[in-house]
């Protein structure tokens, strides 16, 4: 299975809180086939999980990877990758 990642910058004042993990989760859970986790070092949660994002305690600045495998893997990164450089609509 193809498994695709990429880097990405927490670029919103006030980091990954709640409303931009649930935006960030409503961008994944479009995608149903595909697997999305998030790292930060050595924490890697579920990426359709509002919770296990909170709990990756991203400030502004914090340097994220996403990595998606399955169906629409490439698409998925893309659009979650885009969302977080909108800051997540913030």
């Amino acid at each position: 299975m193809e498994v695709v990642k990429k880097d990405i910058e927490i670029l919103n004042d006030a980091g990954l809180h709640l409303r931009p993990a649930a935006m960030f989760v409503q961008t994944a859970n479009k995608y149903k086939n595909c697997n999305i986790f998030v790292i930060r070092d050595s924490m890697r949660v579920n990426g359709k999980s509002i919770m296990g994002l909170v709990m990756l305690a991203a400030s502004k600045g914090t340097i994220l990877t996403i990595e998606c495998s399955g169906e629409e893997c490439e698409k998925a990164l893309d659009d979650l990758c885009t969302v977080a450089a909108n800051r997540f609509g913030m």
